[in-house]
């Protein structure tokens, strides 16, 4: 409903809401996490573990605990119960979340929980009791705390996003909560306001009030002392308030008599106890030889080869499970069948888990494609892991180079299945347990990372940085460290060892020098003009160290060795974070220029440049070279990073400079009166070609903030993107297009009834058809990116596989997806509103200049 009086505008304003009377959805509530210590033992903090060479680069917070010998008595494990109330009378039963250890280093539960009633059902006094209870044992559970919450606001409003509870116990003699908890509290609320768009953003001030509010609420967190529970209610795009359905209006219908009385049944969704014993009894030892010689009948196999063709992220049904599980010997010769089967497998049952494992050695081999899969946070087997990484030792050098940012991920799962297989909880005491498995186990992930990396200097480079930016991690950085520790001392017994021992310091040094200038021009109050002035006179002085030193391997690009950097030529961006642009020199005599950041979280970019880099390869691959850029990122540590600058201007400025025309600047820039348009006809096919690659893949990662500032043009012709704060489907202007693909661009191809649009839409068709067959490659590398804590993969990591997967549009045909790429093409050019946002963006960045 939407209520607006134009007559009284200036005392109303428009407000959409709705009833719960309209709402057919299931109540709801999401149990996040547990904050405090009442009641639970602590656990001992840690010890350093890295060498002093690797503190120099910023490590010195990893640590592990010698003396951690993990609990001594029966296991403790916390777990939530919600009940739904009304008028003090339950409407449901309790409801219970899964099960947390107290030796965990977090007790998170991210745990949805229905209840059985309609928000149409809801009376005005509902609310929900959450009960937090300790279990030891079988029969000793105690309740540590209890609280409650009202569904509706006093203004008779839903309750919606995220709430933080105090528990209160009976045992607790200070009822009152502290007063720096208080403050919290205050704060919480405000941030939840915040995120509901209930303040006003300042992008610039905001992003200083989160560094201190993360700083307050980490501070929050460790030193607690009640017992406090974060949880989550649904969040719907408007306001909904109190509705009560009244039987005897004559627009609702009442419902029918009926003899049956429907009943929540909260074990609905656990293993049915049967079921369990039939799959046992079907997939017993005595029916291996039978199956061995089962063949499908014609109806069967079309049911398998759909299976087959189902996207990396898709569940099994029982019934598929059963079929795959019945014909897999069938199937062993299908190498594209095997992460169906390992999905089929109830690995929990040691007899039908040997039966599996047995199988593995006898499947055909895999690609490199299904081996990221089985390494995957779905696949926890040791035995599946280990048969992926033994397909990875046949990888190449370039190859494992280019899935490295994802494997260098998949050590994590690793790490936390490591620690459930060897009975501990995953923290400060089972990092000693994961490293001892995981480096004297041939089958492990990380010693086989570092196995590799010590006989190749461009693999060694991006592990040991790729590692730094993940040991500021506060969950699992302690772990990333030892794996840092294991390859830094591995590095001894090589005999190269000790040279790329003294590069990754003198790397280190490097780094940490330019981020010391870096945030030194930041904080200078002084205009753009002198702090360019200052950073040539600080890099020219020759006591610096840095106009020139000894041969080093840029971290960037090792096969690039640099030995200076030309101090006359260095400058300072205009953003807000004030980038350092840098002239290396190599020891060829030539330059390299770079974009150094600090302040800015690179890692986004660096994932959508290796995406971009893949894609390239697979285009390539398929003998269609779409002249792409691109270029080198890396970062550095999770605030700071290198970027390969190349030199071209971006649409804004040549429009600008040309008279609004692309055209206008490649002629200037290559003329040849013989070529399309008096373009160069290489020129022209360069430009047509990265156009249709660079839209057809900046579709495919959702790439979003696409203004004519962030699209550079090279005189060659190679259109290229930069900037990717914004991706999948993450955009900050409202109607986004499909893709970036101006009426300017378009004209620059001699407009859309040319043959170089003929030809734009050409590549767009085929290279869009060629990426869809290497889907499931690019969905597993996403798969394995989930939990690595990118800012538009944080926002919601259970969905960004079935982002990814949507765009490709795996649920047509060849034909139907062409007919649907070729509307999307349509849609971009001759979208309006994006040119009304561009016209909006030119005037800021005017203003701001």
């Amino acid at each position: 409903m939407s209520y607006n009086n134009n007559a009284a505008a200036d005392q109303f304003v428009d407000f959409s809401f709705c009833e719960t009377k309209d709402i057919n959805e299931f109540v709801s509530i999401r149990i996040d996490n547990l904050w405090g210590s009442h009641g639970l033992e602590q656990t001992s903090p840690g010890r350093d573990i890295l060498k002093e060479h690797l503190r120099q680069n910023g490590l010195g917070h990893i640590a592990t605990d010698e003396n951690d010998t993990g609990d001594d008595e029966q296991e403790r494990l916390l777990f939530v119960t919600v009940q739904l109330f009304s008028s003090e009378i339950p409407l449901s039963l309790p409801l219970q979340t899964k099960y947390c250890p107290t030796t965990a280093t977090n007790q998170e539960w991210r745990e949805w929980i229905r209840f059985p009633t309609k928000y149409a059902e809801l009376a005005l006094d509902a609310y929900v009791v959450i009960a937090l209870w300790d279990m030891q044992g079988l029969w000793d559970v105690k309740r540590l705390g209890e609280c409650r919450i009202s569904l509706f606001e006093p203004d008779s409003e839903l309750v919606q996003g995220r709430r933080r509870l105090r528990l209160e116990s009976s045992d607790q003699t200070d009822t009152e909560p502290k007063k720096a908890a208080l403050k919290y509290d205050a704060l919480f609320e405000t941030l939840r306001r915040y995120d509901d768009g209930d303040v006003q953003r300042v992008d610039w001030l905001d992003s200083l009030a989160m560094e201190r509010i993360a700083e307050i609420r980490d501070d929050e967190q460790l030193h607690a002392t009640d017992l406090y529970i974060h949880v989550s209610f649904p969040q719907f795009d408007f306001a909904v308030t109190f509705g009560e359905t009244l039987l005897d209006d004559p627009l609702v219908q009442k419902p029918q008599d009926s003899k049956y009385c429907p009943i929540f049944d909260p074990e609905m969704y656990r293993d049915n106890p049967a079921e369990s014993k039939h799959r046992r009894l079907l997939r017993g030892h005595r029916s291996e030889q039978l199956d061995r010689e089962l063949k499908p009948n014609p109806s069967i196999r079309d049911q398998l080869n759909t299976i087959m063709r189902y996207p990396p992220g898709q569940e099994l049904s029982d019934n598929e499970k059963n079929l795959v599980w019945k014909f897999r010997f069938y199937l062993s010769s299908n190498k594209r069948a095997l992460t169906k089967f390992v999905k089929c497998v109830d690995w929990n049952d040691p007899l039908e888990s040997k039966q599996a494992t047995g199988l593995l050695s006898e499947w055909a081999e895999v690609s490199i494609d299904d081996a990221l899969e089985l390494l995957s946070a779905n696949f926890t087997n040791h035995s599946v892991r280990g048969y992926a990484v033994a397909q990875l030792r046949k990888a190449t050098d370039d190859e494992l180079v280019q899935y490295l940012l994802q494997l260098v991920q998949a050590i994590k799962f690793e790490y936390l299945n490591a620690a459930t297989t060897h009975g501990v909880e995953a923290g400060a005491g089972s990092i000693e347990d994961w490293s001892r498995a995981m480096f004297t186990n041939e089958s492990g992930l990380a010693g086989f990372l570092v196995e590799r990396a010590l006989g190749d200097k461009v693999l060694g480079n991006f592990l040991y940085w790729f590692l730094m930016v993940e040991c500021d991690d506060r969950k699992t950085g302690k772990a990333y460290g030892k794996v840092m520790f294991q390859y830094v001392n591995a590095l001894s017994d090589t005999e190269s060892g000790q040279a790329m021992q003294t590069m990754f310091e003198r790397q280190g040094k490097l780094v940490s020098d330019l981020a010391r200038i870096a945030h030194e021009i930041h904080a200078m109050k002084e205009p753009r003009p002198r702090k360019v002035e200052w950073l040539r006179e600080y890099l020219g002085d020759a006591k610096n160290g840095l106009v020139s030193f000894e041969p080093l391997s840029l971290p960037l690009s090792p096969d690039v060795e640099v030995v200076g950097i030309r101090a006359e030529r260095a400058s300072v961006f205009k953003s807000t974070m004030m980038p350092l642009f840098l002239h290396f020199v190599t020891s060829s005599g030539g330059l390299y220029p770079v974009i150094f950041k600090a302040g800015d979280d690179m890692r986004q970019d660096q994932l959508a440049v290796q995406i971009i880099t893949l894609m390239d390869r697979l285009l390539r691959k398929e003998s269609l070279d779409l002249r792409l850029t691109p270029y080198c990122v890396l970062a550095t540590r999770v605030d700071q990073g290198l970027s390969q600058f190349i030199p071209s201007q971006s649409l804004a400025a040549i429009l600008a400079e040309n008279n609004n025309s692309i055209l206008a600047y490649l002629r200037r820039s290559n003329p040849d009166p013989e070529g399309p348009y008096g373009v160069a006809a290489d020129v022209m096919e360069t430009y047509v070609k990265s156009c249709a690659g660079y839209c057809v893949i900046t579709y495919l990662l959702g790439v979003g903030d696409r203004h004519l500032d962030n699209l550079l043009l090279t005189p060659q012709g190679h259109l290229f993107h930069v900037d990717f704060g914004y991706i999948l489907g993450r955009d900050p202007k409202p109607f986004p297009p499909p893709m970036k693909l101006c009426k300017e661009m378009v004209e620059a191809m001699g407009g859309m009834d040319s043959l170089m649009y003929q030809r734009f839409k050409s590549h767009c068709f085929v290279a869009f058809s060629i990426l869809r067959k290497s889907s499931n490659l690019i969905l597993n590398l996403f798969s394995l990116m989930v939990h690595s804590n990118i800012p538009d993969i944080a926002v919601a990591p259970d969905q960004v596989v079935a982002m990814v997967q949507d765009k490709f549009r795996l649920d047509l045909s060849e034909e139907d997806a062409m007919r649907f790429f070729q509307t999307l093409i349509s849609d971009s050019v001759k979208a309006l509103f994006p040119q009304v946002i561009e016209t909006i963006h030119k005037w800021a960045q005017y203003w701001r200049n």
